[in-house]
This record gives structure tokens, C-alpha cells and sequence, in this order.
């Protein structure tokens, strides 16, 4: 089986300061699809494909993970078919199709086209709630840690926590902070309550964040790891954007803000954060 890293990118750092203090910026909006995706994706499909493998895949998301697996099933040879709640942004469900994957609108919820999606008859590939898209998550943190090991901190915005579990499975003991908008925050509860439970889905990100449960098997990572966990407005997180623009000419979607509206608010802590840039999939364009 040929490695992950023949599929993906390996996104640069960017080492600055903001407001006289400094700070890593990991630029995985660079990524191939526009989010970190599309590691856990190609991770999972690797394990799927080849001789006696499975030739077709479905799954749900909001945007970026129908765009990611539909990515990695065009380099693996494989048909992907992605289920979309109808609140899905145009500039992400325009991705899906562009990559060949057959694109299924459904519901008004990320969770309502899950449901579909699963009844839907092929092997479904998880968003976040499975071992080896974790596994694949893992590796931008991986990155971090090998391209600037003084980082002692890592900010990352979370959905349904697959990204963040894999840092804390990569971070080597590092610090690592939870980023959530109020409005869309299953990570936040789930730590809180020590279990998955329900969240409200109200947040300009919740195209790329609006998972409505934790998932189990993140969770269980995150509980035996050092991590914190702080919210941001929609406000804050759109005005970390903005920012991210005029200062640096970096143009990310709304959640990929989110850490660095944490990093600007003062909850980053750390002698050199990182702050993770996650995606850059959304139909604003700076101005």
C-alpha cells in the first residue's frame, strides 16, 4: 500500500508575530481540497482499496469531507457518493460533483443526511468517528511538531473532534487547545459532560463545524490528553478572518478563523503557539 504522503501535501508554517506576540500559523487552508480532510479521507480509502477491496464508498458531510473523500476516491480509482444536507454552501457541493463523486441533497442537518447516507447501501467512510481517519488527521500535527518542535501549544477548531484527537495522538505532550464557535460546539460539551451529547448547530461555520455529537472514539482520545477547551462568537471568528487577510493575505473560510480568533481573544497560552488554518472552502472572497 503506497503511503499517505504520496497523495497529500505537506503544508508550510508560517513563523510571525500578532500584536507583539509570537505565533505559528500551519497553512493547511493550503491543502489539496482546500481542508485537512482529505488526509483522514485518503488514510481511510488507502485501507479500502487495491485487491479485494471495495470499489464504492458513500458518506455525509457539510462540504469538506464529501470534498475530500470524493477527492480521494478519483486518486484511488474508486465512485464515491456524498450526502449533503440542502443548507450545504454551493462552493462546496460544486467541489463534490467537479471531482465525479454523485452528490445526494438531503435534510436540513449534517445528522439528517448521515441518517441517509448510512441506508444508503456501501461501505460508509466516517467523518471523524474512526480510528484511521484519525490516524490520517494526525499527520498535519505530525508536521507541526517536526517542522517547529519549540511549538508548546497547538490551537485547532473542532467539529466532531477528528482533527483535534489526532493532534492530541501527535502532540507529544503538548498542550492543545480546543477551538469552538458558541453557537456549534459538540467538542466543548462533550468534554464538558464526559460523554457525546447534543449541540445546537448555529454558527456562520457550521457548514465546515456543525457536528451535532462529539464522536465516541475522539472523545475517548481527548479525555486522556492535555487539552483545554474555549468558545468564540461568530463575531470574533469573522473578524479573525478579516484579520487573517489584511495582515498576512491568508484567505480561509469561517472556521478556518476560529483558532486564531481564540489565539486574538488571549485563551491560546504558550511561549510559541501554533494555530491551525483548517480550510479555506467558502464562497467569501477578500476584499
Amino acid at each position: 500500500m503506497r503511503p499517505l504522503s504520496d497523495f497529500i501535501r505537506r503544508t508550510p508554517v508560517l513563523r510571525t508575530a500578532v500584536d507583539g506576540r509570537p505565533v505559528v500559523l500551519k497553512l493547511e487552508h493550503l491543502q489539496l481540497t482546500g481542508s485537512f480532510k482529505v488526509r483522514g479521507a485518503v488514510n481511510k480509502l488507502l485501507t479500502l482499496s487495491g485487491p479485494g477491496g471495495v470499489s464504492e464508498v458513500v458518506t455525509a458531510s457539510g462540504g469538506n469531507h464529501g470534498i475530500a473523500v470524493a477527492q480521494a476516491a478519483q486518486l484511488l480509482g474508486m465512485h464515491a457518493t456524498v450526502f449533503v444536507p440542502v443548507t450545504a454552501p454551493e462552493t462546496k457541493t460544486r467541489r463534490i460533483e467537479a471531482l465525479g463523486a454523485k452528490l445526494i441533497r438531503h435534510g436540513a442537518t449534517y445528522a439528517e443526511a448521515a441518517a441517509a447516507a448510512h441506508d444508503f447501501g456501501p461501505l460508509y467512510v466516517e467523518a471523524y468517528n474512526d480510528p484511521v481517519v484519525i490516524e490520517g488527521q494526525s499527520t498535519v500535527t505530525r508536521e507541526i511538531v517536526e517542522d517547529v518542535p519549540e511549538v508548546d501549544t497547538i490551537a485547532i477548531a473542532s467539529g466532531g473532534g477528528g482533527l483535534i484527537a489526532g493532534a492530541a495522538l501527535a502532540s507529544g505532550g503538548r498542550l492543545i487547545v480546543n477551538a469552538e464557535p458558541s453557537g456549534c460546539c459538540a467538542v466543548h460539551r462533550g468534554l464538558e459532560a464526559g460523554e457525546p451529547v447534543d449541540s445546537p448547530v448555529d454558527s456562520v461555520a457550521a457548514s465546515a463545524l456543525g457536528a451535532t455529537r462529539v464522536g465516541s472514539v475522539p472523545l475517548e482520545i481527548l479525555r486522556q490528553h492535555d487539552v483545554t477547551s474555549v468558545l468564540v462568537s461568530d463575531e470574533e471568528l469573522l473578524a479573525a478572518r478579516d484579520r487573517l487577510w489584511e495582515d498576512f493575505r491568508l484567505a480561509v473560510e469561517p472556521a478556518g478563523a476560529v483558532a486564531f480568533a481564540a489565539f486574538l481573544k488571549g485563551d491560546v497560552p504558550g511561549e510559541l503557539p501554533c494555530v491551525l488554518l483548517c480550510g479555506a472552502n467558502s464562497e467569501w472572497l477578500p476584499r
